[in-house]
């Protein structure tokens, strides 16, 4: 006799509607989450290198640096986002 979780792991086979909806709102999601984390690195740098630089007395030559390398982590991120976004589409040929 199965037990509930194996049941519950199985996947009911969506139809193409589901299927196009499930696209839709994955799409709407991430593009509603991605500027959020793009400007949250570039923020979370900035405000760190601001908090060093009132340490340091190094004012705005931390803040510019850890900015910056927020600005490309949340570029990294984001574009890995969407690779994985197109990766998960499947390809027709």
């Amino acid at each position: 006799m199965p037990s509930e979780s194996e049941h519950e792991n199985r996947e009911e086979p969506l139809s193409p509607a589901a299927k196009k909806a499930r696209n839709a709102a994955s799409a709407t999601t991430l593009a509603l989450e991605l500027p959020f984390t793009l400007f949250g690195a570039v923020a979370l740098g900035a405000g760190a290198g601001y908090l060093l630089d009132r340490s340091f007395h190094t004012l705005p030559w931390l803040s510019v640096a850890l900015g910056a390398l927020g600005f490309y982590g949340g570029l990294r991120e984001v574009l890995r986002r969407l690779d994985s976004m197109d990766d998960s589409k499947p390809t027709s040929k």
